[in-house]
């Protein structure tokens, strides 16, 4: 499939000179509130404004100090324990009323560094993104259990693919994609091989090509697309994309398998899908915004597949779509310090802001530095990892407005 790339953002001179084609269009009104609808042409620009807003004080919440920085986090199918990337190792950690413990460390593959996590669908495995070499694969039952062997091998293939940066699990638990940062591509696993047949070169399937920077990745929910971020459009430009990705042709032909590329802010950092598939949503962390894209159109008219934008706090990263959709919390990192801004997660209601509302509902606190999140099955709780502090944060999801 031919890739096209579609402006949808500033920086016009930029683009030019790297050939992309690209027509004026008025700039966004750099606000709190999710304003524009579907028409929408243009993303949010670099920008180091934050929105005002008020605290839920409401929202119960809780920090409590882990052993490492924590960065990947993901949580057992009966919610029982949760697991984290601490660089070279995951720890488990046991999530129960009367708050969490540390039950046991898991060593990742030698010098290891690990960063996103993604659970196969039967929750039997776990993936770690490994900034050295690939991603890790860890047996979630031995690791719970505290038993010998929990690290099954590293999906590598054959050679370390350094720069691991995030990775993403197909519905039937066949296939992983893990984009690399440092690479510009996306690499392409047989995780069923690897876990049937033992690890292996075998196991690799090839790259796909993509923007500079690749960082953020999640799957369609019915498994026809990847979507991936990339912080950079080239070396020295602001904007990044977010490629969609033909999961099918990307196990034909890895080369081709992007159909469409369009612009998405600055430095965006993560991307999530909705559960019923009809919206994406993109973390653009220099920009100080989330983005919403139509997903339909993202395939058929990348060109008007910008449906709004809405201003949080600094540097947003981490994204969890909660509460049946309706809401989205973001991970304000302030990664970078800016004066007078400091780390939250800012609570984003989705209707509001498709409606091109005023979105943003408030913030809640956090430690410094928060990246990732899961949601704990079972139970209305959300958990954040809180790198640059060293703290797992609990947000008690019921008391969101």
């Amino acid at each position: 499939m031919r890739t096209r790339i579609v402006r949808l953002t500033s920086g016009a001179a930029g683009l030019v000179m790297l050939g992309i084609p690209w027509t004026a269009a008025a700039a966004p009104r750099a606000d709190a509130r999710a304003f524009i609808g579907a028409r929408l042409t243009s993303s949010p620009p670099c920008s180091a404004a934050t929105a005002k807003a008020a605290v839920l004080s409401r929202v119960r919440t809780a920090l409590t100090r882990v052993p490492g920085a924590p960065f990947g986090v993901a949580v057992t199918r009966n919610g029982a324990s949760d697991l984290i990337a601490f660089g070279s190792s995951v720890g488990v950690l046991r999530n129960a009323k009367s708050g969490l413990s540390m039950i046991r460390r898991v060593h990742l593959s030698a010098g290891s560094s690990g960063r996103g996590e993604a659970m196969t669908p039967d929750g039997r495995h776990l993936l770690v993104a490994n900034l050295q070499a690939g991603a890790d694969v860890v047996s979630v039952s031995r690791a719970v259990r505290r038993r010998p062997g929990a690290l099954l091998g590293t999906l590598s293939g054959g050679a370390p693919l350094k720069g691991a940066f995030e990775a993403a699990i197909t519905a039937d638990g066949r296939l992983a994609f893990v984009t690399l940062a440092s690479r510009a591509s996306v690499a392409i696993f047989d995780l069923h091989t690897a876990l049937t047949s033992g690890f292996g070169p075998a196991d690799f399937l090839g790259t796909i090509p993509v923007g500079f920077r690749p960082v953020g990745i999640a799957i369609s929910p019915d498994n026809r697309w990847l979507y991936v971020t990339s912080e950079h459009i080239a070396a020295g430009v602001s904007e990044g994309t977010l490629s969609v990705i033909s999961v099918a042709t990307a196990l034909a032909d890895p080369s081709h398998a992007i159909v469409a590329t369009v612009h998405a802010g600055c430095d965006p950092v993560r991307v999530v899908a909705s559960a019923d598939g009809r919206t994406v949503w993109v973390a653009a962390r220099a920009s100080n915004a989330i983005i919403a894209f139509s997903a339909a159109r993202l395939v058929s008219d990348p060109a008007h597949a910008l449906l709004t934008w809405v201003r949080v706090g600094s540097e947003p990263i981490g994204l969890a779509l909660v509460k049946h959709g309706t809401r989205i919390v973001v991970a304000d990192s302030n990664r970078f310090p800016a004066r007078g801004a400091k780390s939250s997660l800012a609570v984003v209601s989705v209707p509001a802001a498709l409606a091109g509302r005023r979105a943003l509902l408030g913030y809640l606190p956090a430690g410094r530095d928060p990246r990732e999140m899961a949601i704990v099955p079972g139970r209305s709780e959300l958990l954040v990892s809180n790198y640059g502090s060293r703290q797992l944060e609990s947000v008690g999801l019921a008391g969101l407005p």
